[in-house]
């Protein structure tokens, strides 16, 4: 049996939606994420947490899978997508994150090449999905320009 978890890089135009767990270590905000639940299915998840976890809604015609890795917890596959908001209104869950916002490419691409000048923004490991959404999400914006 495995149990299906979600992450997902929710984007606006240049902007993209990071929030942060108050366990996290200082500065560190990621794409957003959560368990599918029984009968629910990937895309409705996606939609699902979005709103549970910033209040923002989700265009389910915009969600695309992009990878998958392992994940933490026994028997957890990660499934990592990309989704546009369909409104950038943000009610924060605070049962669920401590912070969530939406960041500009520009301020993302300067945080990642300079640490120093970040104010200890940071985000997930190169390793991670997370990082790997992220950054992709970045050269898509790069390309577009």
């Amino acid at each position: 049996r495995v149990d299906p978890a979600m992450i997902v890089l929710v984007t606006r135009g240049e902007r993209c939606l990071l929030g942060r767990k108050a366990v996290w270590p200082p500065g560190r905000f990621s794409a957003l994420s959560g368990f599918v639940e029984l009968g629910e299915s990937l895309e409705e998840c996606v939609v699902r947490e979005v709103r549970e976890e910033s209040g923002v809604a989700v265009d389910a015609a915009s969600i695309r899978f992009v990878a998958s890795q392992p994940w933490l917890f026994p028997r957890s596959l990660l499934l990592g997508f990309t989704a546009q908001a369909e409104n950038e209104r943000i009610e924060v869950d605070q049962e669920e994150m401590e912070d969530v916002r939406w960041f500009e490419a520009s301020y993302l691409r300067a945080a990642l090449a300079d640490k120093d000048a970040a104010d200890g923004f940071n985000i997930p490991s190169k390793t991670s999905l997370a990082h790997r959404l992220i950054t992709g999400w970045l050269k898509d914006v790069e390309q577009q320009r």
